[in-house]
C-alpha cells in the first residue's frame, strides 16, 4: 500500500496520504489501511500519538469517485465506515496537518482530531448535498456544534468552501502556518504529546469528549444508513454521472 504510508518512530505513528497525482483522493484500500493502522495503534504502548498528513499542496480531494462507485458504501463494514469508527473512537491524541484542498471526508475527519495545523493555502469543503448524498463522520452533528448553525448550514447545505482563516475562527483548526511548515509542526506537537504520561493524557481526552461518544456513534450510524439509501436515488446518480462526464449536474426535475 504505497498510497498510504505508515511510519512509527519515537512513539508517534504518522499516516501520510501519498497519492498526490490523484490529489490524495481515497480508495477503499486506502481507507482499509488507515482503519487497520489506527486499530493496531490503539492497544500498542509504543504509540502515544498519531499524525495524519498529506502533501503541502493537497490534503485530500475526498473519495476517488471511480473507485467509490465500484463498491458504494452501503454496509457498515465497508472500509470507509471502519476508518470513521476507528478515528472517532481513538483514545490517544490525533494531530492533523492540512494544506491545500480538504474535500468531503478530508474535512469531516478533522472533527475527530485533537489538534489541526493548517497551511495558509488550506481550503475546506463538505459538498455532500451537491453530490446527492448526506454528510458523514457525524459532521451533521459536530459541524453545527463547532461552527454554529448558520456557518454549518452554508458549508453543509450550500456546500460552500471556507478558508483556513475561517476554519481558525470557527475552532476547527488550531493554528495557521506556511504550507511548508505544517507537517513539521504537527510532528513536533505529536512528539510533545508522546513525551507526556500516558494515562493522564488518555483520561483528559476522554473527559473532554465525555457525553459525546454514544451520540457521535448513533449519529454516524444514522448518517451511514441515509447515505447508503441516497446513493441509489436519482439525485446521486445524476451528480456522480455529471462528475464523471465533466458537466454540471441538472437537479431541476429532482
Amino acid at each position: 500500500m504505497q498510497d498510504i504510508l505508515i511510519d512509527t518512530a519515537e512513539r508517534v505513528m504518522t499516516i501520510t496520504f501519498n497519492r498526490v497525482d490523484k490529489k490524495n483522493s481515497f480508495t477503499a484500500a486506502m481507507y482499509a489501511a488507515m482503519a487497520d493502522a489506527l486499530t493496531h495503534a490503539q492497544p500498542d504502548d509504543g504509540v502515544r500519538a498519531v499524525v495524519i498528513q498529506g502533501h503541502e499542496s493537497v490534503f485530500s480531494a475526498g473519495n476517488d469517485i471511480a473507485d467509490f462507485l465500484k463498491a458504494p458504501p452501503v454496509s457498515p463494514d465497508v472500509p470507509v465506515f471502519r476508518f470513521l469508527r476507528a478515528i472517532s473512537t481513538f483514545s490517544k491524541p490525533v494531530v492533523a496537518a492540512v494544506c491545500g484542498p480538504a474535500v468531503g471526508i478530508g474535512t469531516t475527519m478533522l472533527f475527530h482530531c485533537d489538534l489541526v495545523y493548517a497551511g495558509d493555502n488550506a481550503m475546506f469543503s463538505m459538498p455532500f448535498v451537491n453530490l446527492g448524498v448526506c454528510p458523514e463522520a457525524a459532521s451533521s452533528l459536530l459541524a453545527p456544534q463547532r461552527m454554529g448553525h448558520g456557518r454549518a448550514a452554508e458549508a453543509l447545505l450550500l456546500g460552500d468552501p471556507f478558508t483556513a482563516e475561517a476554519a481558525l475562527e470557527m475552532g476547527l483548526i488550531s493554528r495557521i502556518v506556511p504550507p511548508t511548515e505544517a507537517n513539521a509542526l504537527a510532528r513536533h506537537q505529536a512528539l510533545r504529546l508522546a513525551s507526556k504520561p500516558l494515562q493522564p493524557l488518555l483520561m483528559t481526552k476522554r473527559l473532554m469528549k465525555q457525553g459525546q461518544a454514544a451520540l457521535v456513534a448513533t449519529h454516524m450510524a444514522e448518517e451511514g444508513t441515509i447515505f447508503g439509501r441516497l446513493l441509489g436515488e436519482p439525485a446521486a446518480r445524476e451528480a456522480f454521472g455529471a462528475f464523471l462526464e465533466k458537466r454540471r449536474p441538472d437537479f431541476s426535475n429532482l
